[in-house]
């Protein structure tokens, strides 16, 4: 007689109207209360689909990392596809190993080293455009450091400007909320139907379609139909040139283009602006900030030697990921069966490892809700398990862009705080959206003062 195979406890299927409604208005209060009412391993059945929700660190690390072959992209990140195609981040198996290949080489951490006067650089526009508000009315924050992280991804990555884009921030918003409707609609509404989100995402995805065209048709008339350059967009040219079938090749130039526009800005972006809004509500780190950065970079621009030397402000970010992850949530389908936690789970499931929750998880962290970045402290002895901190997924799916990212936040903080204050609006109102990603929800209305 076969043993008996262990299926994690959950809510009972009566409860799927409450959590279809948990799932649309507020799909992280979703993940927490499943957490606290059920403990790490969780099954919800919400309609035809069944999620298994996963929430301890050894869980993480068996689907992320030990048997990462058997789990590939999950919902909402399937869903995507209708926008990012089969880019990095919605690939899978040879496809995304060749792409992963092409593309990594470009964010080799010496040659990220050599970026950092480009990061530097922008944070000093980004102070200057802050300043220029200075004793005026309030500005969406989100707005500039988006900005910021915009001219960031075109110096570093792509060797252009992107100042002539502006409008791709907004696209990604129409895309992002989309795949989200998507997730939550299960797929069941037709990309046809004319609702005003789904025409403003076809809007959203033919923009962004002809930006990357345009940087293809930009970069190849300037060298000359050759491309020699390290920079990625220089890597995917030349893979396209190598692929076979021509339309084959630029449609994925396209995807690969749309999905490295994305991911390389709106994360970053979406940290700085909960950092801002966390120093905002904790004045002594700010003092505590500035004053590092007043010791270790003087009035000079950061160079890329500072970014071990500002330790505190790389505490801070650390902090920041943790409460607010870059991405939220990790959903991934198993292929064949398997045994997660003591817990069966079988081919064809939806699974989901949840860094904000696995970040606050009080078995791992001590007042997981309180903005501590002295956790960080490497003298701070700590017996956490490795996957209890995943800001950047974990695996063979890590994320490509950590060095980039973590040197443009830790510049970008240490720059603002030696230069400037912003304070949040009073009367406003920061709420977590879960999307793609964890956006500030309505942006983040500051106004600026002096540092000091």
């Amino acid at each position: 007689m076969p043993a008996t195979r262990r299926v994690p406890p959950g809510p009972p299927r009566r409860a799927a109207p409450v959590l279809l409604r948990r799932l649309v208005g507020d799909r992280l209060e979703l993940m927490r209360s499943a957490a606290r009412e059920y403990g790490d391993a969780v099954r919800i059945s919400i309609g035809p689909k069944t999620l298994y929700f996963f929430n301890h660190p050894e869980h993480a690390k068996h689907v992320l990392a030990d048997n990462a072959a058997n789990y590939h992209k999950g919902i909402g990140l399937v869903q995507a596809r209708r926008a990012l195609g089969n880019g990095l981040l919605t690939s899978e198996g040879e496809l995304w190993r060749k792409q992963r290949r092409q593309i990594q080489p470009a964010f080799q951490h010496k040659r990220i080293a050599r970026q950092a006067g480009v990061v530097a650089e922008e944070a000093v526009k980004l102070v200057g455009r802050l300043r220029a508000h200075e004793g005026g009315g309030p500005i969406d924050v989100v707005h500039e450091v988006t900005a910021l992280t915009l001219g960031v991804l075109g110096r570093t990555l792509l060797d252009v400007d992107l100042g002539a884009f502006e409008a791709v921030g907004h696209d990604f918003e129409a895309v992002q909320d989309q795949a989200m409707f998507d997730m939550v609609t299960m797929g069941a509404v037709p990309s046809w139907v004319p609702l005003a989100k789904q025409l403003r995402f076809r809007r959203a995805r033919q923009d962004l379609q002809r930006v990357v065209d345009r940087l293809v048709a930009d970069r190849t008339a300037r060298d000359g139909g050759r491309s020699t350059g390290d920079d990625a967009l220089s890597r995917l040219i030349t893979a396209t040139a190598e692929e076979p079938d021509p339309r084959v090749g630029r449609q994925r130039m396209r995807d690969e283009l749309v999905t490295l526009l994305l991911a390389g800005h709106e994360t970053t972006a979406s940290t700085l602006g909960w950092t801002f809004h966390l120093i905002d509500r904790h004045p002594e780190v700010r003092e505590r900030l500035h004053a590092e950065a007043v010791e270790v970079l003087g009035d000079r621009l950061p160079e890329f030697e500072d970014l071990h030397r500002l330790r505190y402000t790389s505490r801070v970010v650390d902090e920041v990921m943790r409460l607010y992850p870059p991405v939220w949530i990790l959903p991934r389908q198993a292929q064949a069966d398997d045994e997660v936690g003591g817990y069966h789970v079988p081919a064809g499931a939806d699974v989901l490892i949840c860094p904000y929750t696995l970040h606050r998880h009080p078995r791992f962290w001590d007042a997981p809700e309180q903005f501590d970045p002295e956790r960080f402290d490497p003298d701070r002895a700590t017996d956490r398990p490795r996957y209890a901190y995943i800001p950047f997924g974990a695996g063979p799916r890590f994320c490509v862009g950590n060095h980039l990212g973590l040197l443009e936040a830790v510049f970008t903080i240490a720059v603002v705080a030696r230069d400037l204050r912003l304070v949040k609006v009073p009367g406003h109102r920061v709420t977590p959206e879960p999307m793609l990603s964890l956006r500030v929800a309505g942006g983040l209305p500051m106004t600026v003062h002096p540092a000091g």
